[in-house]
Formats: C-alpha cells, sequence, structure tokens
C-alpha cells in the first residue's frame, strides 16, 4: 500500500450486519477486507464480492433466493426514486435491481471509504481557485477526489465550501454529514432531477467561495455550472468519459469546455489558414479552467488550461497535456505538457521581423497598414532578401510573373483579394496574430476590476463596475477573487454589472 495514502473502512460491519448471516459470517474471515469494493447479490446467482483487483463467486454459500434478498431490503429501509440506499453516516451505498413489477431481485452494495492523501499529487492545481472537472469511467475513484477535495478546501484552506450531494455519495447517508467532508456544509437533494436548482440555491443562498457537484450529465446541470462559475465561486465537479474526446463530442457537455459552433471563412482566409472553408470553433470560454483526466488510480492527465488544448484539438493538433503519477513508494513523477504548436508559430513570429517582398501592391497603403498595426513587418525591394511574397489575386496564374518568380526562389507566397486597405489590415492581422478590439476590450474590463478592488479594499464599501457580457464578468469576478473580495452580478441585461464587496 502506498505510504502517502491513508485509507479508511467506515464501519464495515454496519454494512455486513444487513447480509444474510451465512455471507457476513464468511466476510468476516477473510484477511484482506480493507480491498474490498463491492458485494453483488442477485436472485438465482451465487454471491459476488470484488476487491480492487480481483472477484470472487462464492460457490460454497448457493444461490440467492427471494427470502435472502427480502430480508436484506427490510433492513436496509426506503430506497429513494434512483433506487439508492444507504446506511446513515456511513460512506456505503446500496443500488436495487427491480424487475417489471417492481420488486426488488439484485443489489449492488459498494463499500464507501474516506481516503487521506489522494489529493496530494493535483492539490496546487485544486487551491488555485481554478475551476476543476474530474474525467474518468465509473469506478476510478471520481466521488472519493470530491471528498477529499472538500475536505482538504474546508479544514486546511479554510474556504467556505458547499457540497451539493445528489445521491449522498460524498457525505454519507443521513442528515449529519460524514466526517470525511472536513468542515463542508452538505446540500441534499430531493430527486436527481433538481440538482440544477439546489447548485443555484447553493450559492444565492449560502454565499460559498466553493462549490462541489458529482456527476455533471444534463443540458441544465451544464447551464448552471455556467451560472456559477460567472459569479466567480470556485467549482469543482465530476463527469463520465474516459477521456477528453469523450467531452468534446459530448452535445451535452461540451457547453463545460467551451462548445463548438461551424463558422464559414472567405476564400483567402481558408487559403491563408490551408483548411476548408467551414471548420469548426470554440464557441466561448470554458465553464471549467482545468480538465484533469483520472487515467488510473494514481494517474493524472491534466489540461491546463483546457481552452488551449481545446484550439489545438480543432485543429487537429496531437494533445499532450501534463502527467502525473505517484509512484509505489509514494513519489509523485510529473511529465510536463507540450508546449501547443500554435503558441510556438506565435513566439517565433512575436520575437522575429518578417521580410516582405511586395508584388503588384500599392506600397504607401501596406507601410500605413504596418504602421497602424505597429506590426513587426519589413518591406523589401528584393526578392532574395524576402520571406514571403505578397500579391493579389489578380496577379496569378500558371504563367503569371509571380508563378516564375517562386520556381526560381522558392519564396513562399501569401495571396490577398485586393490591395484594398482592409484586405492588407486583415492579411497583417492574421499573420501576427494581432489582438482584436475584443481582446483590447477585455484587458480594459481587467484593469478596470484590479482598479475597483484596490479601491474598495482602501475604502471598505462595496462598488460596482461598468456593465459587461457575461464571459467578461466571469473575468472580473476571478480579479475579485485573488482579492480576496466577495463580488456577485446585479442588475438585468444589457446592464447587468459586477458589484465587489469588502470582506466580512
Amino acid at each position: 500500500m502506498n505510504p502517502s495514502i491513508i485509507g479508511r473502512v467506515d464501519d464495515l460491519k454496519l454494512l455486513l450486519d444487513l447480509m444474510p448471516k451465512r455471507l457476513s459470517s464468511y466476510l468476516m474471515g477473510l484477511p484482506n477486507l480493507t480491498s474490498l469494493e463491492e458485494i453483488v447479490l442477485d436472485l438465482g446467482y451465487c454471491p459476488e464480492v470484488r476487491f480492487s483487483h480481483t472477484v470472487y463467486r462464492l460457490k460454497e454459500l448457493g444461490e440467492f433466493t427471494i427470502e435472502d434478498i427480502k430480508g436484506v431490503t427490510e433492513r436496509i429501509g426506503h430506497f429513494n426514486t434512483d433506487n439508492r440506499a444507504g446506511i446513515e453516516r456511513t460512506l456505503h451505498r446500496i443500488s436495487a435491481i427491480r424487475n417489471r413489477s417492481g420488486n426488488i431481485i439484485g443489489l449492488t452494495c459498494r463499500i464507501g471509504r474516506a481516503v487521506e492523501g489522494t489529493v496530494d499529487i493535483i492539490q496546487d492545481i485544486v487551491e488555485s481557485g481554478q475551476n476543476c472537472l474530474f474525467l474518468g469511467p465509473p469506478g476510478i475513484g471520481k466521488t472519493t477526489l470530491l471528498r477529499e477535495v472538500a475536505r482538504i478546501l474546508s479544514s486546511v484552506s479554510q474556504k467556505r465550501v458547499i457540497v451539493v450531494d445528489t445521491s449522498n455519495e460524498i457525505a454519507g447517508d443521513g442528515d449529519i454529514p460524514h466526517p470525511g467532508i472536513g468542515f463542508a456544509r452538505r446540500m441534499q437533494v430531493p430527486s436527481p432531477d433538481k440538482q440544477h436548482s439546489i447548485m443555484i440555491e447553493a450559492v444565492e443562498n449560502h454565499m460559498p467561495e466553493v462549490v462541489i457537484v458529482d456527476e455533471i450529465g444534463t443540458e441544465e446541470e451544464t447551464k448552471a455550472s455556467r451560472t456559477i462559475a460567472e459569479r466567480g465561486v470556485q467549482l469543482v465537479a465530476t463527469a463520465h468519459g474516459y477521456c477528453i474526446e469523450n467531452l468534446i463530442k459530448n452535445p451535452t457537455l461540451s457547453d463545460l469546455i467551451g462548445g463548438f459552433q461551424s463558422v464559414i471563412l472567405g476564400d483567402e482566409e481558408a487559403k491563408f489558414r490551408g483548411t476548408n472553408k467551414t471548420v469548426i470553433e470554440r464557441k466561448g470560454l470554458p465553464t471549467f479552467d482545468v480538465v484533469i483526466e483520472i487515467r488510473a488510480r494514481n494517474v493524472f492527465a491534466i489540461y491546463n488550461p483546457i481552452a488551449n488544448f481545446i484550439d489545438c484539438f480543432l485543429q487537429k493538433d496531437p494533445l499532450d497535456p501534463e502527467i502525473r503519477q505517484r509512484q509505489q513508494d509514494g513519489e509523485v513523477t510529473i511529465k510536463p505538457a507540450k508546449e501547443t504548436k500554435s503558441k510556438k508559430d506565435d513566439d517565433n513570429k512575436d520575437d522575429e521581423t518578417i521580410k516582405v517582398f511586395p508584388f503588384g501592391i500599392n506600397i504607401n497603403r501596406l507601410k500605413v497598414s504596418v504602421e497602424s498595426l505597429q506590426a513587426p513587418l519589413k518591406i523589401v525591394n528584393e526578392i532574395n532578401d524576402a520571406d514571403i511574397l505578397l500579391t493579389t489575386k489578380s496577379k496569378t496564374g500558371p504563367k503569371s510573373k509571380v508563378a516564375q518568380l517562386t520556381k526560381t526562389h522558392k519564396t513562399p507566397v501569401h495571396v490577398i483579394s485586393s490591395q484594398e486597405n482592409n484586405d492588407i489590415t486583415k492579411f497583417i492581422r492574421s499573420l501576427f496574430k494581432l489582438r482584436t478590439s475584443d481582446e483590447l476590450v477585455e484587458e480594459e474590463s481587467l484593469k478596470e476590476a484590479q482598479i475597483t478592488c484596490k479601491k474598495v479594499l482602501n475604502e471598505s464599501r462595496f462598488v460596482e463596475l461598468a456593465p459587461r457580457p457575461g464571459y467578461l464578468r466571469r473575468l472580473q469576478h476571478e480579479v475579485a477573487h485573488e482579492f480576496g473580495l466577495n463580488s456577485m452580478s446585479v442588475g438585468e441585461d444589457p446592464n447587468r454589472r459586477l458589484r465587489i464587496y469588502p470582506r466580512v
């Protein structure tokens, strides 16, 4: 067992006492109960016990009868609408299988454990305040991680944490939450279809700094997640999926990572990019800043920031996230993420001046555009000195002068529609990935939030910012959080704005 991880079985005897006498006596005599994960009881089958690395079918105990099943269910008590039940103040979960008549004919008894030390490998990310989404298949330990995240953030980081516990898996059954979540508060959900409304209620009524949710899976929950993130509250959640591609291709959950839309490019833009005219692009900012893919119990693939990796995926670039792995001796090895191709290209273009040889282009117009954009573009008079050749569509052709020049000099050719100012400016922006007016507005919004936060700290009173769209308000919420201040959005669109409060 890994020395840095402490497994704690929570009153396993309480669960075994629910089982038939012959099964509980048999299990109590086993030496490796600490690795027991599930007990499966099905009508007409022998009991099955599942350990972390093996499965046993106990033929010596005989087939389970309807009386055996009824005896267990009577001791358990009530099952809720999603056919789950629990034992008060423990983390064990019992799930039922029913026949067409509604009678229980099978039980899956899952052993719950509060495992301390599992978050150490990613604690720096969890404590950074970023919105984190854990991705992994069922049974790999997502809920166990959430439980430990709740304990770390509430007890160690001293943050106000609310756990939205839809099926009582995170904090156990009963009204008093299990101590495994530390000082976090738990909100129970009447039925699974009301999870999204409880998520919003948690933020509106209880002023949390962190909201923890298990299993986001519906469109309403996706929208509620975005609402929480826009209000400046850290969101930590899980979703089912084996890899990041599952999330991208899921139409319900893709909004968590920005959503996607089909865009039609102009002829020149498509030619410049080297793509088809119709491309898929990210629709907006992701709800979550980081996606952590759980590949094994001690292996994590970290996509941080997720927006960059999504853009790379859409450009068909390979995804190479940061890999963190805990070895048997407790040592953590980290394989850093490789720099994306697009980022490297941007860095090279920022650091180097590109020399252009204009052919059939008005040089004065080109100079004006270069100066207005302050682009690192130098106009040269000889093609031998040029990095690229710039010309118009009318000057190209199989027998044109441009075709002859490129055969001789092998200089890359960039073609624009015309030598009008708009086309020249568009070319320069694309070449150097220059910021648009939207990016400048984003910078202005962040600067406004920083100035306002300093004012709130100095004057100890709330201050309202100028009205902004939702994605800009979310960035301003993050700035307020970095300053240790509370914030909320007030008003109705288009006058919805941020209000920043001093910390009480």
